[in-house]
C-alpha cells in the first residue's frame, strides 16, 4: 500500500520564471508526490497532472505523518485532516500492478503553480512584503504551469516521460507539455479536455467567479475569513457542470431530505460547505482564469498545425455524458494528430466520471500503454 508523503521542492532560486504576463517569480515552492522508483537513465517517468481543485495527492491513503508534515501550510492540512485515511483521487490507477504500474514507473504528481495545496500561490506569503500575495501574486497561464512541473523534472532528474496524463485542467497541461517539451514525451493521454476554452465553459467559470468576488467577505481579496457564502455558491455552479441531468436524476430523483428541503439541494450544499473549508478564494479566481485563457494557439498557429505537429503517441479520453468538455472536442483533437486515438468512457457521471469510472480507464489506458 502506497504511504503518500508529500515533498516540496523549492526552484527558481538563481534565475526566476520569466511569467506569461511579462512579470518574474522567484523561489517557488512546489509540492509533489512520487511513487515507485526513477530508472538509472531517468527515462521511466509518468507526470499526472491534476485539475482545479485538486493537489499532488493523486494515490495512497492519508496518514497522521502526512498531517503532520503539512504543518506551515494551511489549506495542505485542512485538505489532509478532511481526508484522513481517504485515498487519493486516482489511486485505483497507480500502484504496483495497476494500470500505472509503479513496479515499472516513476510517476510523479505536483501541485500546479497558483493553487493552495503547498505550491506558491495567492494565498503564500511574499518573501519581500511578507503579507500574503492575495490579489498581488501575478496573472498565471497553463503554459506557466508546465514551466514549473518541467522545472520539476529537471530537479528529480527526470529525462523522459513515458506519458503526460490528467483530466480538465490537467488535460490542458497534458496539451501544453506536448506543444512545448514534445520531445521529452513518448506519449499523452488528455482526457476530458480541449485544445482552447469554450465560451459555455468560460461562462460557468465566470458565474462561479462572480459568486465570490459579490461575496462582501471577499474584500478585494484581501479577505482574513474565506467568503464562504461565495465559495460554496461557486462550488454549487460547478458540482452541476461536473455531473449530469441522468446522474441527478437516478441518484437523488425528487426525493426530499425533509419536507421543504430535496436531497440534490443537500447535496449541493454539502459539497459547497466542504470546499470552502478546504480551499483558498483567490486560488480558485486565478486557476479558473487560467483555464479561460488557455488556448493551444496562442502565439503560434492555426490549431491543425499546432496539433499537426504533435509526434508522440496520443490517447485523447473522451466521456459520454460530459456536458462541460464533450466528446466531440476530445474526437477533434484526437482527428488532429497524426498518432492520436480516440476512446471513450461510457457513463452517466458526466465530466467527473474521470474520477469515478477506474475499471473503464483501466482497461483504456492498458491497451493504449502496451501499444508505446
Amino acid at each position: 500500500m502506497i504511504k503518500p508523503i508529500t515533498k516540496f521542492a523549492r526552484l527558481f532560486i538563481d534565475k526566476p520564471l520569466n511569467l506569461e504576463c511579462g512579470k518574474n517569480l522567484s523561489n517557488i515552492t512546489v509540492a509533489y508526490q512520487t511513487y515507485g522508483d526513477l530508472n538509472s537513465d531517468g527515462t521511466n517517468g509518468i507526470l499526472i497532472c491534476h485539475a482545479l481543485t485538486g493537489n499532488s495527492h493523486a494515490a495512497g491513503i492519508i496518514s497522521d505523518e502526512e498531517i503532520d508534515n503539512s504543518n506551515g501550510n494551511e489549506f495542505l492540512k485542512k485538505y489532509n485532516r478532511m481526508y484522513l485515511k481517504k485515498p487519493g483521487w486516482w489511486d485505483d490507477l497507480i500502484g504496483k500492478e495497476k494500470v500505472f504500474d509503479t513496479n515499472k514507473y516513476f510517476v510523479i504528481c505536483s501541485n500546479i503553480l497558483g493553487s493552495c495545496y503547498g505550491t506558491t500561490g495567492p494565498s503564500s506569503i511574499n518573501d519581500v512584503t511578507q503579507n500574503k500575495y492575495n490579489m498581488t501574486f501575478p496573472y498565471i497561464t497553463v503554459r506557466d504551469m508546465v514551466k514549473v512541473q518541467k522545472a520539476l523534472c529537471d530537479f528529480l532528474k527526470i529525462n523522459r516521460l513515458v506519458t503526460v496524463t490528467g483530466g480538465s485542467l490537467g488535460g490542458m497541461q497534458v496539451m501544453e507539455w506536448s506543444a512545448m517539451y514534445g520531445e521529452m514525451l513518448d506519449s499523452i493521454i488528455p482526457i476530458a479536455t480541449c485544445y482552447a476554452h469554450s465560451p459555455w465553459a468560460i461562462g460557468l467559470n465566470e458565474s462561479a467567479r462572480i459568486a465570490i468576488t459579490n461575496d462582501s467577505n471577499w474584500k478585494d481579496g484581501d479577505y482574513t475569513t474565506q467568503p464562504i457564502n461565495g465559495l460554496i455558491l461557486a462550488r454549487r455552479i460547478g458540482m452541476q457542470s461536473y455531473r449530469s441531468y441522468k446522474s441527478f436524476l437516478l441518484k437523488y430523483g425528487r426525493e426530499k431530505k425533509d419536507k421543504d428541503y430535496y436531497q440534490v439541494q443537500s447535496y449541493l450544499r454539502y459539497q459547497g460547505e466542504k470546499f470552502a473549508n478546504r480551499f483558498d478564494a483567490n486560488s480558485f479566481l486565478y486557476l479558473s482564469n487560467a483555464m479561460d485563457n488557455h488556448d493551444i494557439t496562442q502565439g503560434r498557429d492555426k490549431v491543425e498545425n499546432v496539433l499537426g505537429n504533435f509526434k508522440m503517441n496520443t490517447l485523447c479520453i473522451g466521456i459520454s455524458s460530459d456536458i462541460l468538455y464533450p466528446a466531440e472536442e476530445q474526437k477533434e483533437i484526437a482527428k488532429m494528430i497524426p498518432n492520436g486515438k480516440y476512446a471513450e468512457i461510457n457513463s452517466i457521471h458526466g465530466h467527473d466520471a474521470f474520477l469515478i469510472e477506474f475499471e473503464q480507464m483501466t482497461k483504456i489506458i492498458k491497451i493504449f500503454l502496451d501499444s508505446v
